[in-house]
């Protein structure tokens, strides 16, 4: 029936509605989605307590959720988080469940305020959180509120950093770009703050940098005098490196009359594409993958390693092997003995077959290679 509805409004023509009655189709497919993740993580919660994700051939519910539900691994990651909603805030899923009491942003958000708060407190301060809500308490005025409970409930002597979030997540694009999100404690925040902005300075009066590509560019200085400085721990004894990929046709130079090369290089590049968005969701060897005037700006300083790597066409299995026993067949074949008196003005027959033979190994060796070099 959900299903139904869903598919029934996806199907309507939104530019005839008038924005009245489209601001509240708006609203209400909030409060449906609120309804919706207090389901999910009721149902999460006692799918994973009956060991559902193994039963159906996964060994946890994030590995279900991306295997079976075709999720991302960052949409598996919120499911969870509304599944430990439901196991250790039950007073907020109550609220979430209203549909119209709380988001699920905002339920989250307060999860992740309250974790801080003593056990025997916790209940009864999300139900002062959950209450003003209902009166129309905006987030801005739930944090206030939250921080004074967590002032008046901290223990005598609570450890530094143990009540706060902290992480970084780090991942790739399809096209090889990375995305950073973390949450950090105050004073991790205040010492990038300060590199961030000591790196940041406008180059000048014609720099026309955003603020944010100024901070981009700043991070990536930063790693590089770091990598630089020789401070990093280094691995199996030697210092730490930053890992590359970048196609050969970026380090040769090549050249560009050559319609035929030309076509090599596209058809290599959009390989090259799928290799790199293949590598973005999975975990692969921790390295950058570059192309362009990016590549050639690393490959200037670096220590380039030449590693080649190819594809095998199993296609071409079978009809290499059938030409490799051809082959070996005629190598090892014994010659034919001549028979009676012997022409002396003639080739003898012995010579004869091996010629032919010679001409067949010959024939079959540039063949196999034709096939090695077609196939590779």
């Amino acid at each position: 029936m959900l299903e139904s509805a869903a598919r029934f409004l996806a199907k309507t023509d939104a530019a005839e509605l008038p924005a009245e009655l489209l601001a509240e189709g708006l609203r209400a497919l909030e409060r449906t989605d609120a309804a919706g993740a207090a389901t999910r993580g009721r149902f999460l919660q006692v799918f994973d307590a009956q060991h559902g994700p193994v039963a159906d051939g996964q060994r946890a519910v994030r590995a279900w959720l991306v295997h079976s539900l075709r999720v991302t691994k960052g949409q598996a990651a919120e499911h969870q988080a509304v599944e430990r909603l439901a196991r250790n805030h039950p007073v907020l899923l109550a609220g979430l469940a209203e549909g119209w009491v709380v988001t699920k942003s905002v339920a989250l958000q307060l999860a992740r305020w309250t974790r801080a708060i003593p056990d025997e407190y916790r209940d009864e301060a999300e139900e002062i959180l959950i209450t003003a809500a209902r009166a129309g308490a905006d987030l801005r005025a739930l944090a206030a509120m939250c921080a004074e409970i967590r002032s008046r409930t901290a223990q005598p002597d609570p450890d530094d950093g143990q009540d706060l979030d902290r992480g970084v997540s780090f991942a790739t694009t399809i096209d090889g770009a990375g995305v950073l999100r973390g949450d950090l404690t105050p004073e991790c925040a205040a010492m990038v703050q300060a590199v961030l902005d000591a790196l940041s300075a406008p180059d000048g009066s014609e720099d026309l940098r955003t603020r944010r590509e100024r901070y981009h560019d700043a991070l990536g200085e930063a790693m590089k005098r770091l990598l630089a400085s020789g401070l990093l721990p280094k691995r199996a004894g030697q210092p730490a490196r930053a890992l590359v990929h970048i196609t050969f046709a970026d380090l040769c130079q090549l050249d560009a009359d050559s319609s035929l090369q030309d076509k090599w290089i596209r058809d290599y590049r959009a390989r090259w594409a799928a290799h790199r968005a293949a590598a973005s969701v999975s975990t692969g060897d921790g390295g950058a993958w570059l192309e362009g005037e990016a590549a050639r700006r690393v490959a200037c300083d670096a220590m380039i390693v030449p590693v080649v790597t190819g594809d095998i066409d199993p296609g071409a299995v079978e009809e290499l092997i059938a030409l490799c026993v051809r082959y070996h067949a005629l190598r090892t074949e014994p010659s034919t003995p001549s028979t009676g008196t012997p022409d002396t003005t003639a080739v003898p027959a012995g010579l004869a077959g091996r010629a032919a033979r010679q001409a067949e190994q010959a024939a079959l060796s540039a063949t196999v290679a034709e096939a090695l070099v077609s196939r590779s």
